[in-house]
């Protein structure tokens, strides 16, 4: 496994259990494509994929669920991708946990010298035939 892709996805998901918005979106590429399970079709750039995180903190209340499972990186010298499982949600004023299994998979590109992720892919499975999204598969 990659240690510099791997110690990156780390400190990435370390920035979104603290909720922090500008080191999160620090790890992206200016242009960013995105297409995430919640919202639009795709964002485009790193100012679209931060208005959809905040707007993403407001339904995640603290404390937060952020696990990674089965996580697989492939690297070349300047790209690279991941691809995991990923338990999220959080607690809601009630108390209550609400949390479901997502896919990920992410592209990074060398930049500069530095690694940024240049696509994110956040998804749910769903039934075809009743259009439901299958949140409570589990690995």
């Amino acid at each position: 496994m990659s240690t510099a892709i791997n110690t990156l996805i780390e400190q990435w998901k370390q920035a979104v259990v603290s909720q922090d918005i500008d080191k999160i979106v620090s790890f992206y590429a200016e242009d960013i494509v995105a297409f995430d399970a919640v919202g639009a079709l795709q964002f485009k750039g790193r100012t679209a994929y931060r208005a959809h995180w905040e707007e993403c903190m407001k339904h995640c209340p603290g404390p937060g669920i952020f696990e990674f499972h089965q996580l697989h990186i492939v690297e070349a010298a300047d790209s690279a991708f991941a691809h995991w499982l990923a338990h999220c949600g959080g607690t809601g004023p009630d108390g209550e946990v609400k949390a479901c299994w997502m896919r990920v998979t992410a592209g990074y590109q060398r930049i500069n010298g530095q690694w940024k992720v240049v696509h994110e892919h956040w998804s749910a499975p769903c039934d075809m035939e009743s259009g439901t999204t299958l949140f409570d598969l589990k690995p």
